[in-house]
């Protein structure tokens, strides 16, 4: 077990920016925040204030999904406690959250994916489709996650998409 830690660690290493100037630091901490559940929540909240119907019952399930994964996920992390890796960026995630597994960011990614491929529109759950991996890479490369942290979050974000769907749909 202890060589699966030390090559988890490895892997995240090299695939880490955070200390590295330039575009693609620039663009992976955009990418890592991109996740964060405050924005997401506040574009739900203004889609459903502006949105018809149906595009108000969709931000209704996306936000509760959101708030079920969070208590989900921060259990998770409370029992597993593995330390996030050592790191000057992301500070408000290091001082609220010092958990790394699962990444609630890559859980949270999957998760709409999932959820917007079953709801619609279509074209939306694409580019969510596209667009979750590169959250949970973008957290390993800035240095709040390992790379486990990540794939385990986007396999919790398959499930918990899928059972949500499920009950939604």
């Amino acid at each position: 077990m202890q060589e699966l830690i030390e090559l988890d660690a490895e892997w995240s290493r090299r695939l880490r920016v955070a200390e590295k100037p330039g575009a693609l630091r620039t663009l992976a901490a955009v990418m890592a925040h991109s996740g964060d559940s405050w924005f997401w929540l506040i574009g739900l909240v203004i889609l459903w204030m502006v949105g018809n119907e149906v595009w108000r019952w969709r931000a209704l399930v996306l936000a509760i999904s959101i708030v079920v994964m969070a208590v989900v996920v921060m259990a998770i992390k409370f029992t597993i406690r593995r330390r996030r890796p050592e790191g000057e960026w992301g500070a408000i995630y290091r001082n609220t959250d010092p958990h790394s597994f699962p990444s609630g960011h890559a859980v949270r990614a999957v998760m709409l994916a999932v959820l917007v491929i079953s709801l619609g529109p279509i074209w939306m759950g694409v580019l969510l489709v596209i667009w979750a991996p590169l959250v949970g890479l973008a957290r390993v490369a800035m240095g709040v996650h390992y790379l486990s942290d990540v794939l385990a979050g986007m396999v919790f974000g398959l499930v918990i998409g899928g059972v949500l769907g499920a009950v939604f749909w």
